[in-house]
């Protein structure tokens, strides 16, 4: 058997340092349930960044897997395939737009909504070419390319990487009279995030969605919802901007897609916008292959099924509710929606890395954001007494 220390010291030596993962292998995993090479069992309050709403290896998501791995695979979009067409029909009648264009991860669907958005301008509002602004919002986090970077205001994500993008300006979260402010007569799109996730699970002053809605319409500017993070009942609602009763222009969606077992994602609009695309301006050779979009299906059909919205709501409030009720004097205060929760540490305590590494000793694993905030936000399909085994723990360590 190769141990836990083994590997680590074989993939810190072989593979690049961008990311500082805890020191913990997981070798298998099931439900909630994850075990290190040494047999040892641990808690996901992470789920991949909420890719694993379903939980690890649903039994029917890995079922669809196998089922479609026995039939093809891979076929570019240079043809058809049998799964893509029933793939953008179910997601589109479960996300209330008109069409949807596949691709891999989430930073991709997030470029391609900019692509989109551009076009858009330049075709249908009549901005002058190459002069299209993106409003985004400050501490921001969209993904990893160059051109989304070249909008975040974390200067760590940005220092060594540019030039940069140019296009895009940004406004305090949660303000809506800023975003107003700020458009011009080339702004062609408002691109957010409903909660901001890794910025510290920063949730926005109640109705701020339905004021930017208003907003962008008044102004004939695209609202583009972010929802990789959020959305397919991570808060509690299908998609965080339900809380507003609103809906987007266009929406970007990724992680839990997959079920937690293949990278898919999709951008999410109408005819008038993402319909502009013509055959050969984008795509991807993997976007809308058969074995990811047959198990994007399954995940769909799982999470409408088994009512998993339903349970991040009553678990959600519930996890909440008793975090909140913990006496700790190293705690500022406790926010989140659904079973998307941030622990905000007072800011003396140094960071809340030590504490995710004492989470880990005691069962649980947990990752800091934004430095003081501890989130949790473990697959949908956790139990109650899941929920209390937990509890007692972060009690233990928070105190």
């Amino acid at each position: 058997m190769t141990s836990t220390q083994q590997i680590i010291e074989v993939t810190e030596k072989y593979g690049a340092h961008n990311y500082h993962p805890l020191p913990i292998v997981i070798a298998e995993a099931e439900g909630i349930w994850v075990k290190d090479p040494e047999g040892n069992k641990y808690a996901d309050m992470l789920s991949a960044y909420s890719a694993m709403n379903h939980g690890h290896r649903h039994p029917e998501v890995i079922a669809a897997l196998k089922a479609q791995a026995d039939k093809v695979t891979v076929t570019s979009r240079a043809f058809h395939n049998d799964q893509l067409g029933p793939f953008t029909k179910e997601l589109t009648e479960l996300c209330g737009m008109e069409i949807a264009l596949p691709m891999n991860s989430g930073a991709e669907a997030v470029e391609t909504a900019i692509k989109a958005a551009r076009k858009w301008g330049y075709r249908v509002k009549g901005v002058p070419r190459h002069e299209a602004e993106i409003i985004v919002c400050e501490n921001n986090f969209h993904g990893r390319t160059v051109t989304v970077v070249s909008f975040s205001t974390e200067a760590f994500y940005r220092d060594d990487f540019g030039p940069f993008t140019p296009g895009f300006k940004a406004v305090p979260f949660g303000d809506a009279e800023a975003l107003e402010k700020a458009i011009t007569k080339n702004t062609v799109a408002f691109l957010v995030e409903p909660i901001q996730g890794e910025a510290g699970v920063v949730v926005p002053p109640e109705g701020y969605l339905k004021k930017v809605r208003e907003i962008c319409d008044r102004h004939k500017v695209l609202l583009i919802l972010d929802e990789i993070q959020t959305g397919l009942g991570r808060t509690g609602k299908l998609f965080a901007h339900d809380f507003d009763g609103i809906k987007p222009d266009m929406m970007t969606l990724g992680k839990a897609l997959g079920g937690g077992v293949m990278p898919i994602s999709a951008t999410l609009g109408s005819r008038e916008d993402l319909g502009l695309f013509r055959p050969g301006e984008h795509g991807s050779t993997f976007g809308g292959n058969p074995l990811a979009c047959a198990v994007a299906r399954k995940a769909i059909e799982v999470l409408v099924r088994d009512n998993l919205t339903k349970r991040s709501e009553e678990l959600g409030n519930y996890f909440m509710e008793r975090l909140r009720g913990i006496q700790s004097p190293i705690v500022d205060h406790v926010r989140g929606k659904g079973l998307l929760i941030g622990v905000v540490l007072k800011t003396e305590t140094g960071g809340a890395r030590p504490y995710c590494e004492r989470l880990m000793k005691e069962g649980l694993l947990c990752k800091e954001t934004h430095d003081y905030v501890i989130r949790f936000a473990p697959p949908l399909i956790i139990k109650k007494e899941e929920i209390d085994w937990a509890l007692e723990r972060v009690e233990k360590v928070l105190k």
